[in-house]
């Protein structure tokens, strides 16, 4: 079976065959996936699903696949939800589709004079990546504003859940222990504030992130999670290891807790130095940093 031409066929959004997962990674890493296709309704999603199970093809969801490192091939089909960018704004109640931009909505908002997103307006993902994750920065997370999410079961089904449902924790939710369900909608509650105050603090974040962070080369935001009371950028300069690299891959000179991709890096090269660092960090610190990013082979 062609799967790229019954893909085609079932009229499920667009397909794209032996897609450049430069194109759809933060790190801009060499690779290829099988297929990407992008759903345009939940019908379709459902549709696709089906299809894909019934034939035994491994899939996966993504956002902007800014938590994501993929191995140099990925031998299935990624679903992007892009095109669930649905948003309504109702005073302070924000309902908004999975697919929409993070970094988007939370600076429409904030110059709206509603505050709750400030703290995302320098993180480049998706809502539902961010509600997958459990996104957060500057001591607040999707965790404090979420109201309900819509969610499309195992079983195909339309089902809504509370914040306390969410689970959300440091970086985590429901969602990372139940993959198969996949976040289609989320209300958020955000509060009335001066637009003017709110962007004075976001444009003061943005020049302290020029900064620190070394936002001139593509990467995915902080490798590990801060361990508690203490950074894991310091651990890793600990270990000396600011400017180590491996292949393309590299630990930024400016945060310790990134790892760029200087020069036309893989999946694997990228992989092979995360788990060199952690592996390092334990043998000499006794601390086992916990990895934010996922592999997908």
């Amino acid at each position: 079976m062609n799967v790229i031409l019954e893909l085609e066929k079932l009229n499920c959004g667009k397909v794209i065959a032996d897609a450049d997962l430069k194109e759809y990674t933060t790190y801009q890493s060499n690779g290829i996936a099988d297929a990407i296709v992008f759903p345009e309704t939940i019908d379709m999603l459902k549709k696709l699903l089906l299809f894909l199970r019934e034939h035994k093809v491994k899939h996966k969801v993504i956002g902007n696949g800014s938590n994501l490192v993929f191995s140099s091939h990925y031998h299935g089909v990624l679903i992007k939800l892009s095109e669930f960018y649905s948003l309504d704004i109702k005073d302070t109640r924000v309902t908004v589709g999975a697919g929409y931009s993070l970094i988007k909505l939370a600076l429409k908002v904030s110059r709206m004079g509603l505050s709750g997103l400030e703290f995302a307006t320098g993180i480049p993902g998706t809502i539902g990546g961010a509600i997958f994750m459990n996104a957060g920065a500057y001591k607040s997370d999707m965790g404090y504003i979420v109201k309900t999410v819509t969610l499309l079961t195992p079983e195909l089904e339309i089902q809504t859940m509370s914040n306390q449902d969410m689970n959300f924790h440091y970086r985590t939710s429901f969602l990372q222990a139940h993959p198969e369900y996949i976040c289609l909608e989320v209300e958020l509650d955000l509060i009335k504030k001066d637009a003017e105050e709110i962007m004075e603090i976001i444009k003061d974040r943005k020049k302290r992130r020029l900064e620190t962070q070394p936002l001139e080369y593509p990467s995915a935001g902080s490798v590990f999670r801060n361990p508690e009371g203490d950074f894991a950028g310091r651990l890793i300069e600990e270990i000396s290891y600011k400017g180590k690299n491996i292949g393309g891959a590299e630990v930024s000179t400016k945060h310790a807790n990134f790892i760029i991709n200087k020069d036309n890096a893989s999946g694997d090269d990228i992989k092979k130095l995360i788990l060199e660092i952690r592996d390092k960090v334990k043998e000499v610190t006794g601390i086992e940093l916990k990895i934010e990013q996922e592999f997908v082979e």
